[in-house]
């Protein structure tokens, strides 16, 4: 009973139950189209790894079914990706006696098997709260450094030149250097725009029209009607066959060589899932939980290398095709799977029409939406560091791939959160004529401070590195004042945590104070932060008798300091029935 429950709390099969009919022409159209898509990536994927062009379709069909039970992301496209195609040829060819390919394929069988592993206890111990570091500017910075490296990773395909180089910049030098000295292939080019271009109008002019499906059935009957098969570069014949396990020959030696690249697999995988996963769905208004993810890559990772495959993540080059396409849940996925499966078994020579520059234009087409333009431009009207912190994700991505580029954005944004909490807002509070409460001096100039009393607002958690900030801001506000200052209250609402540095900086504040005939007081405390006071003071120097449950009890407790009580009948009365003293230059209230 327990497996069915599990079972039924899925997210694809959550998703089921709550299927709408209207969903379904979108769905399957996307899935059509990304299978015109998933042959051609998946097989030049595998070749890069070092493994027979095959193993990349087993690597897609499984684990895309899986997915679309188990995955969170109703959009995501898992398969073989070019971040990891390095890594995998790098610990599975040194291991493979003689180049043997299936001996290779058994290898990387078992290190998919690692790697879901690590992810899916990695999942179950919830590490996917590491996503969650990736604020808006980085995401803004990381979609558009994807839609340039996919873009620049296709033009080989889409002019017919070579790509030996890897690395944007040198990737785009290298496709320049080829275009001048051999020039392009002109028909490949041809079919490779006249398919981006469909693809565009149709998008703009009739957007219920499974554009990608059109653009890709129209360029593969222009290669048929006009006989080109020998002028462009085509993707070729499905080879045939069902995902099967293929693990034997492996020994215990060879799981422990596997297990280093195995958790550096794991670490780039997560990471690039990760981004995609939470920035499609912020794109679509959804929430994605990053522990689920991970737990989701971890178990169909486990089902590719039981099935023939190798480690996969999410594509960034796929994924865009689907969302393009119209794709509204994991069905779509679904449908382009068993695209692939039928193609497989009943039709291996249905694609030997496509040419490899149509699939080029339809990646392009699908990147270029990634673009936020409009994203940059808003973050540079709003927040000039949020916008460099986006522009530097965007260059470290670009320039450094992504897993290296996207540490390099969460430091940085680290780097702001501390610079934020070391240099807080603070402020003193003022009063306002006809307007309840206390209120922040710099943006009312106009209000009046309270004789004697210095009222101070501290915005962060209190903490190693800007207790000092405090406590200076204070010494400074009481130096400056010309009336004899009595009280200094901190509000202390704003203030969610502190450390024994932080105390002891409040301590060396109230002796600072205590010299000069002024008492140090709290209003608004926490709880928590309070208890955290108690127990980390020295001795039992703030007593209950320091705290007030608000600004206003503090500050009536002040006007009537002499009046033992006070604040208990202040806190028993109204707000409009504690009417404070009159000012000399104003009459008191009737």
């Amino acid at each position: 009973m327990w497996l069915l429950a599990a079972f039924g709390r899925l997210p694809g099969v959550a998703t089921a139950r709550s299927y709408r009919r209207g969903w379904l022409r979108g769905d399957v159209t996307a899935g059509l189209a990304l299978s015109a898509l998933l042959v051609p990536t998946g097989m030049g994927y595998a070749q890069a790894a070092g493994l027979p062009p095959y193993t990349g379709l087993y690597a897609t069909v499984v684990p895309m079914l899986v997915y679309a039970v188990v995955g969170p992301s109703r959009i995501l496209v898992l398969g073989p990706d070019s971040a990891l195609a390095p890594l995998i040829a790098a610990a599975v060819i040194p291991l493979a006696a003689d180049g043997d390919p299936q001996r290779a394929v058994a290898l990387a069988g078992v290190l998919a098997l690692l790697v879901g592993a690590i992810l899916l206890v990695g999942g179950i111990l919830r590490f996917g709260f590491l996503t969650y570091l990736l604020s808006t500017p980085i995401r803004v910075g990381f979609l558009n450094a994807i839609a340039i490296i996919v873009i620049v990773g296709q033009l080989p395909l889409l002019l017919g030149t070579s790509a030996d180089e890897s690395g944007v910049v040198a990737e785009v030098l290298d496709v320049v250097d080829d275009v001048f000295e051999d020039g392009v292939e002109p028909v490949g080019l041809l079919l490779g725009a006249g398919t981006l271009a469909v693809i565009l109008v149709l998008q703009k002019v009739v957007p219920r029209i499974p554009a990608v499906l059109v653009a890709v059935v129209a360029a593969s009957a222009a290669v048929e009607v006009f006989g080109l098969t020998d002028r462009v570069e085509m993707v070729g014949a499905l080879p045939s066959g069902i995902p099967a396990p293929v693990l034997g020959g492996i020994e215990r030696g060879d799981v422990i060589e596997l297990l280093a690249p195995a958790v550096a697999v794991a670490v780039i995988a997560f990471a690039d899932t990760a981004v995609l996963s939470r920035s499609f769905a912020l794109r679509r208004g959804e929430d994605v939980d990053g522990s689920s993810e991970m737990r989701a890559l971890g178990v169909v990772n486990i089902a590719a290398g039981a099935t023939g495959g190798f480690p996969i993540c999410g594509s960034g080059s796929r994924t865009p095709v689907l969302e393009q396409a119209g794709a509204r849940t994991q069905l779509a996925g679904a449908v382009g799977a068993v695209t692939v499966a039928i193609f497989l078994l009943a039709a291996p020579g249905a694609t030997a029409y496509l040419p490899q520059a149509a699939l080029a234009a339809v990646v392009i087409a699908a990147a270029s939406a990634l673009v936020d333009a409009k994203g940059l431009g808003r973050l540079w009207r709003v927040n000039k560091i949020e916008f460099c912190l986006s522009f530097a994700a965007f260059v470290a991505v670009g320039l450094a791939g992504v897993l290296r580029g996207v540490l390099v954005a969460i430091a940085l944004s680290l780097a702001v959160v501390i610079v934020r909490a070391w240099q807080p807002h603070r402020t003193e509070l003022v009063e306002l004529e006809n307007i309840a409460g206390y209120h922040d001096r710099e943006r009312h100039p106009e209000g009046h401070r309270i004789p004697g009393l210095v009222l101070v607002r501290f915005d962060a958690p209190l903490f190693f590195a800007n207790g000092v900030i405090l406590t200076k801001f204070v010494r400074e506000l009481v130096r400056e004042r010309e009336d004899r200052i009595e009280w200094v209250v901190l509000a202390a609402e704003p203030i969610t945590d502190l450390d024994i540095s932080a105390v002891e900086e409040i301590e060396r504040l109230d002796d600072y104070l205590a010299h000069r005939g002024i008492r140090l007081a709290f209003a608004a405390m926490k709880g928590p932060v309070k208890d955290k006071l108690h127990r980390m003071q020295s001795g039992n120097r703030f007593g209950a008798d320091r705290f007030h449950p608000t600004v206003r009890t503090a500050v009536v407790a002040f006007r009537h300091r002499n009046q033992p009580g006070i604040e208990r009948s202040v806190l028993d009365a109204p707000p409009q029935d504690i009417v404070p003293p009159p000012r000399k230059d104003r009459p008191a209230p009737p």
